[in-house]
């Protein structure tokens, strides 16, 4: 035998001691499981019994399920995220992670249609996404909540305070986010005109991957600005994010986040509320969006962070995510 076929030997036979130890392994964690009945093997499942198993979805009452992320101690408060179009829950986590590590319970979810979530052919709108919500929060039982949502987020968590209510609401957080109501009319004048929502929705059916593409490396991080400094990293997590939601839910989106109309929504906010924008966002322009809930959401606080674009989480990380501690403990 020569050299060359004894090495592959001696590989071929590490490699199947390595699969066999690994096979033994799982065996060795199954068996326990196996000799549960039915019941007693989802009761310890969900208890992280013998598989050390933490549940990771909801299904909705329309069947719709809901992946979620619930980092951090159990007896935290808990801080729900909710994020942005076409994104998920990990365009959250290093906020997610730092409050985590600051003592709180942090449960971020992919909305409907989104990341790791079912995809819906219909309920594409916040009133489902609100419901969604409503659900997950009490499928964990969670109260003193401290619900935010940036950009559409923004407009789900305004759905949910409109549909359910503040019991469980301790405080609100509103980040770069699309309320009180994207689309210029005649009572909103500093609104967005249709044709800009229509061309995100040509750019769609034109080329999905394309369009999320410009958006990334232009306007939504200010990218376009003279003199930025892009992020490849950045772009290309925000392109992948976009592209696991599906096509159809992504697009209904566009509609459900510029044409809902959250003022009423916003009247009914009775919990102290952190408004945070910047004000060269290019993507949800402040005037009509932050500075006009923080008009209508009694004793709000409106922090402006000047230059910053729309997703300010990533390119104003630290500043955010103090300020935001800052309010969470207050």
């Amino acid at each position: 035998m020569s050299k060359a076929t004894q090495d592959q030997a001696v590989s071929l036979s590490r490699r199947s001691a390595l699969f066999n130890s690994a096979g033994a392994a799982a065996a060795a964690v199954a068996l326990p499981l196996a000799a549960l009945s039915t019941a007693e093997a989802q009761a310890a499942t969900a208890k992280g019994g013998p598989v050390g198993k933490t549940a990771s979805t909801i299904t909705t009452r329309d069947g719709v399920e809901i992946y979620y992320k619930d980092w951090g101690p159990r007896n935290g408060q808990p801080v729900i995220l909710s994020h942005g179009w076409p994104l998920s829950s990990d365009s959250w986590e290093s906020a997610a992670f730092f409050l985590a590590n600051n003592g709180f319970r942090v449960i971020t979810h992919d909305r409907r249609g989104h990341g790791r979530s079912s995809q819906p052919w219909d309920g594409n709108d916040m009133d489902h996404y609100a419901d969604d919500l409503a659900q997950l929060i009490e499928a964990l039982d969670l109260k003193n909540i401290i619900l935010a949502g940036f950009s559409t987020g923004g407009g789900e968590v305004a759905r949910y305070v409109g549909r359910h209510g503040t019991k469980r609401i301790a405080k609100l957080g509103l980040i770069s986010a699309v309320p009180p109501l994207m689309l210029k009319t005649a009572d909103n004048p500093d609104g967005l005109p249709l044709e800009v929502f229509d061309g995100i929705r040509a750019g769609q059916i034109k080329d999905r991957g394309q369009l999320y593409l410009d958006i990334a490396s232009g306007p939504f991080y200010n990218y376009n600005r003279p003199g930025a400094k892009p992020s490849q990293g950045i772009i290309q997590a925000w392109y992948s994010q976009g592209m696991q939601g599906g096509f159809k839910n992504t697009y209904d989106s566009i509609k459900a986040f510029s044409e809902t109309d959250f003022r009423d929504d916003l009247k009914k906010f009775d919990k102290p509320t952190l408004i945070i924008h910047g004000d060269d966002d290019q993507i949800v322009p402040i005037k009509a969006s932050g500075i006009a809930s923080a008009k209508i959401v009694k004793g709000a606080k409106l922090i402006v962070y000047p230059g910053a674009p729309h997703g300010l989480t990533d390119t104003h990380k630290d500043k955010f995510n103090n300020d935001f501690l800052a309010f969470a403990k207050s």
